[in-house]
């Protein structure tokens, strides 16, 4: 192990050119998008609520022509599902998109000398810094005080500041109107934006505080003469007709309270970092990579794809990025940031994969801030969620979309190829995660519990028809986004929907004792899963349907990874047959979220070598620009946060997993990491584990917060292990 340990951010040579390697920080609300470049300074300003309007968001209403849906799906009728429909066209969800952007322009005649340029991001602080002979710029939001900050100072500055929202694919009808106006120690700079054909806009609202020179108004904006240091404080607002532009300048002008720039950016600093450090500095790994390699910049470590010290990087940005883009709502398909305004997938929330792979390691890795924004997006829509039950299936209870913009829960997204109305699984498998916090922290939440008894009021409403066996079946059912050889997407008995069914009924009967046997009735007559004819965990339980394996999505494989259902312990036989289902999944379209899904149902069936290749077909396809965010697809195509944020969870279900009964060490270790150390892992047993393993022994830190007996889980067997609270339990185990 190398006592500088790993680095705790990154850094580039050079500037950026493409948004896409701009450099992040954000708080959860806010996201900036930092170029550094010293002549033409621009920072991106995003923000979560920023999305195109929609005007019809309402769920079809099919509920009357289910029964002879299923009658018809029942009987062998296996393109049924493709009628199933009231004629709409497919309609996308509001589209993401940026606000606009701060931009500091030198005059010619003050072009910064760039000798020693170097551009950072500091992930332990959140501040991104751009550094040269003459200048240093830094820029943080402030999860304190909601807003972003860019400070520069150095040589002196003449320049002209403006709010800018002409960035790519920005609609030509968009209405702009700008305002600039003096205050004591510079300006206030006010953009207002207006959606085409809508009564919506967003405004944006900047103050600068100039110091030691001369701030006038000039064309479009603020110029600046001479000037020894410049502070702006941004937010952003979207809102129907009119904002109350005095009221947001006052709350920014209060921040700096008169005082010079440099003391202001001090005190935001300081109230920022306290809470987000203590967040980030949570869990830290360590891989042993080399001193060298650590030093190399980002584009530099990314060319060397087998090195641990790329590994332990990508995992720090990973937590950064997702503790950034965390907070009102969980991270979009591009996180919380974007610069571009056809931003792919509408940027959205796909709930069907995308959201949970992004935010698996929220428990585990100790960022309850992740689930915090999480819960916000499940609990706040769940009105909706009811409406979907309702219109579509005519029960009570609740059903998720597959794809929603974080405005509407609604199920309106959907066509012949991707029947996403039809899928049932949505709910269970978005409560999980919070189902997984309540068992790692041991705090009750009466939101949980009641949105668990919806589900299976859902279910009991739902599953009413059966198949020859006596049965139930679970019809219509779809296996997201696949479809089975010589059958339309919608069908009966996908694997994820028994899956999803079975663990939302014992979950709610868990939490709701009076209703527990009733629950566990039903549970008990759902399908049992089917082998298939290659031994291989079959995506549909139900004669006739073949798999289709060359395919992106595992969602078949929801009893093993998340669940936990079907493991190595409980269930040899089964966890075989699924080890079977994952060694015939092709890549499909080398998808990133598909690589990385693969990895962690590998990891959690204990193999460590083929986990750590679906790992590196990620880290030598590309996929990661020099800013470590990701990309859907290799070569850099696509911006798309699944693989920058769910690589951590992966590297902590190679090391630790657990069950609120069960502690597994090590269970899929692969042997590229035959050293390294992993500190502040939480466990679902309520415990802290340090893990430090090196020349064949495992030593690990157990500090658990609650009393409780569990299985301990190691290569050479399993024991029962007895916890006290406030206790500290050092174990010593071998690797070999």
């Amino acid at each position: 192990m190398h006592a500088a340990g790993p680095v705790h951010g990154t850094w580039e040579p050079s500037p950026a050119v493409r948004w896409e390697d701009a450099f992040l920080s954000g708080n959860g609300r806010h996201g900036a998008m930092v170029f550094g470049d010293p002549d033409d300074d621009r920072v991106i300003v995003n923000h979560h609520t920023l999305v195109r309007p929609v005007d019809h968001t309402e769920p079809p209403r099919l509920a009357g022509r289910l029964a002879g849906l299923q009658d018809r799906l029942l009987a062998g009728d296996t393109e049924a599902s493709e009628r199933f429909t009231d004629g709409r066209e497919l309609s996308w969800v509001g589209a993401f998109h940026p606000a606009f952007q701060v931009r500091v322009r030198r005059e010619a005649t003050e072009a910064t000398e760039a000798t020693g340029y170097r551009r950072s991001v500091n992930f332990a602080t959140g501040v991104v810094s751009d550094v040269c002979a003459d200048r240093t710029g830094r820029a943080f939001v402030s999860r304190a005080d909601d807003v972003i900050v860019r400070y520069v100072t150095g040589a002196r500055l003449t320049a002209a500041v403006t709010l800018d929202h002409r960035l790519p694919g920005a609609p030509g009808t968009l209405a702009a109107g700008r305002s600039t106006v003096l205050t004591r120690d510079g300006a206030l700079l006010t953009l207002r934006v207006r959606y085409p054909g809508s009564d919506l806009s967003f405004t944006g609202v900047t103050l600068a505080v100039v110091g030691g020179g001369r701030a006038a108004v000039g064309p479009g904006g603020l110029h600046v003469t001479g000037a020894d240091e410049l502070l702006l404080l941004t937010r952003v607002r979207r809102h129907p007709d009119e904002l109350d532009v005095t009221a947001e300048a006052a709350s920014l002008l209060a921040l700096t309270e008169g005082r010079a720039a440099h003391a202001a950016y001090a005190e935001l600093l300081a109230r920022h970092e306290r809470p987000h450090r203590a967040a980030y500095e949570r869990v830290v790994l360590d891989l042993g990579g080399s001193p060298a390699e650590r030093a190399l910049s980002g584009g530099e470590l990314l060319a060397r794809p087998g090195s641990p010290a790329l590994v332990e990087r990508l995992f720090a940005a990973g937590r950064y990025h997702l503790l950034s883009a965390s907070g009102m709502l969980p991270p979009r398909l591009p996180g919380l940031w974007t610069g571009d305004w056809n931003t792919a997938w509408s940027g959205a929330f796909t709930t069907n994969a995308n959201l949970n792979l992004q935010t698996a390691s929220a428990a585990a890795a100790a960022l309850p801030e992740v689930t915090e924004a999480h819960a916000a997006l499940v609990y706040g829509q769940l009105a909706d969620w009811r409406d979907n039950a309702r219109a579509i299936f005519g029960a009570r209870g609740v059903v998720a979309p597959c794809h929603t913009d974080g405005a509407s829960g609604h199920t309106y997204h959907f066509q012949r190829a991707y029947p996403l109305h039809l899928w049932t699984a949505g709910a269970d498998w978005l409560l999980h995660p919070l189902v997984e916090h309540a068992e790692t922290t041991g705090a009750a939440d009466p939101r949980l519990t009641d949105a668990l008894a919806e589900v299976a009021l859902f279910y009991e409403d739902f599953l009413t028809r059966t198949g020859p066996d006596g049965r139930i079946a679970i019809v219509p059912s779809y296996s997201p986004e696949n479809r089975p050889v010589g059958a339309s997407w919608g069908t009966v008995n996908a694997t994820m929907d028994i899956a999803a069914a079975r663990h939302a009924l014992t979950t709610a009967a868990a939490h709701h004792p009076e209703d527990r046997e009733r629950l566990l009735a039903l549970a008990a007559r759902l399908p049992d899963y089917r082998i298939n004819e290659d031994g291989a965990l079959a995506e549909w339980a139900w004669p006739g349907l073949g798999d289709r394996y060359d395919h992106r999505h595992l969602s078949h494989l929801y009893p093993v990874w998340p669940l936990g259902e079907i493991n190595p312990y409980d269930t040899p036989g089964l966890a075989r047959a699924a080890h079977r289902a994952l060694e015939l999944r092709g890549a499909e379209n080398d998808s990133a979220h598909g690589h990385l899904h693969h990895a962690l149902i590998a990891a959690r069936l204990r193999d460590g070598e083929r986990a750590a290749a679906a790992l590196g077909r990620v880290l030598g396809g590309d996929f990661f620009h020099v800013s470590l965010m990701s990309a859907h697809y290799p070569r850099r195509e696509v911006y798309n946060a699944d693989a920058a944020h769910a690589l951590p969870a992966l590297l902590i279900e190679m090391l630790v997993q657990s069950t609120p009964g069960r502690l597994v060490l090590l269970p899929a270790l692969p042997g590229a990491y035959g050293s390294g150390s992993v500190h502040g892992v939480r466990t679902r047993f309520g415990a802290e584990v340090d893990l430090v393993w090196r020349g064949g022994v495992c030593t690990a830190t157990v500090r658990p917060a609650r009393s409780v007996r569990i299985s301990l889980l190691t290569s050479a067997g399993s024991e029962p292990l007895d916890l006290t609270a406030g206790e500290e339990r050092v174990l010593t185990v071998s690797t070999r």
